[in-house]
């Protein structure tokens, strides 16, 4: 059985605060990982459900309904172009991306200065496509109209990151999920995914992120995040295999300018089989891929297995969870960590 080689932490950690994210990744796991991110704390805890919040600031854009929708404390009510408003005039405010990785990475710098966070392991950044912000919240004509203003906005955020953190020392992650609930066809909420894309949408997507991965210098890292959703710790949708993952991941290395970093590919708890796990030996070759197949509930036991499995058809990976953990019960990230650290072998 192959002994995998690192550890990645997808992204969202279940603590309060930067630093004990930080510095209790660098403490448990440590040498596995070449990359730390800041947890994703405060208002970024659910991902992109802060992001309506932020944007309904914007005139011109309004908010569908009239009661909050409460998700602690965000108001995750989905948002239309007001009446009589033009998209292409619209002016978003500052996203809360970047902002969030300035105050994130000084206390990374800090860490590593006190010898916390070893030199040379990367400060990550994690952030969303444009489509799992515009399916979300848009709907109808709006999200074609939407699209191109909230490509604008998320590429300044990236623009901010990369004048403010040196880029020997920053990773970008590109959270791809609803990309994959619609090909799928997901349904989410009663709501189909795909209803954006009348057709096959699998071209149009690749060609988004691709545009997005690229938009990162060659001197950044740059990673993506493969995921099927986690809502309530599910998935939009549970894949038959690892296919369509397989099929996305190679149509990257073949329309991208530059080649990913690293690749994450989710795996199901209960998926410990070989019709999986098989479709992984037509994967293009990558810098550094990391299988989730870490899992709170069946913690070492469970990854040894899966890792077992995976041998046989890919043989240099390292270890995630499939999903950020952000939302796990409290006083389970520990245990998380610590199977990382159990399984995976040193850089």
């Amino acid at each position: 059985m192959t002994q995998p080689q690192g550890a990645l932490l997808v992204g969202s950690v279940n603590y309060d605060d930067a630093e004990q994210t930080m510095r209790t990744a660098a403490e448990i796991i440590g040498p596995r990982l070449k990359r730390i991110p800041d947890g994703e704390v405060g208002k970024r805890f659910h991902w992109i459900m802060f992001q309506p919040d932020v944007l309904g600031q914007a005139a011109g854009l309004e908010r569908v309904g009239d009661a909050p929708v409460w998700l602690r404390d965000l108001d995750a009510r989905p948002l239309r172009i007001a009446d009589g408003a033009d998209a292409a005039s619209l002016r978003l405010p500052p996203l809360g991306y970047a902002s969030a990785a300035v105050d994130s990475y000084a206390i990374f710098r800090r860490l590593r200065d006190e010898g916390v966070i070893a030199p040379g392991v990367r400060f990550q950044v994690s952030l969303p496509t444009v489509v799992a912000v515009v399916s979300a919240f848009f709907s109808g004509e709006d999200r074609a109209a939407i699209e191109p203003v909230y490509t604008a906005a998320l590429l300044r955020e990236l623009d901010e990151i990369l004048a403010a953190i040196p880029h020997a020392e920053l990773a970008i992650q590109w959270d791809v999920a609803s990309e994959l609930g619609i090909i799928e066809r997901a349904a989410v909420g009663g709501r189909t995914m795909s209803a954006w894309w009348p057709g096959d949408p699998f071209d149009g997507l690749l060609l988004r992120l691709v545009d997005l991965i690229d938009s990162v210098p060659e001197d950044v890292e740059v990673g993506v995040h493969l995921c099927y959703g986690d809502i309530a710790e599910a998935h939009f949708i549970e894949p038959a295999d690892t296919a369509n993952l397989v099929h996305f991941a190679n149509g990257i290395s073949v329309a991208a300018d530059r080649a990913l970093s690293w690749l994450h590919l989710p795996v199901p708890i209960d998926r410990d089989d070989e019709a999986y796990f098989a479709p992984l030996a037509d994967l293009a070759p990558v810098e550094e891929l990391y299988l989730g197949l870490v899992h709170r509930e069946d913690g070492v036991d469970g990854a040894t297995r899966r890792i077992a499995v995976a041998s046989r058809f890919v043989p240099v990976f390292g270890v995630a969870t499939e999903c950020g953990i952000g939302r796990a019960p409290e006083g389970t990230t520990e245990g998380i960590f610590e199977t990382h650290a159990a399984v995976a072998a040193v850089w």
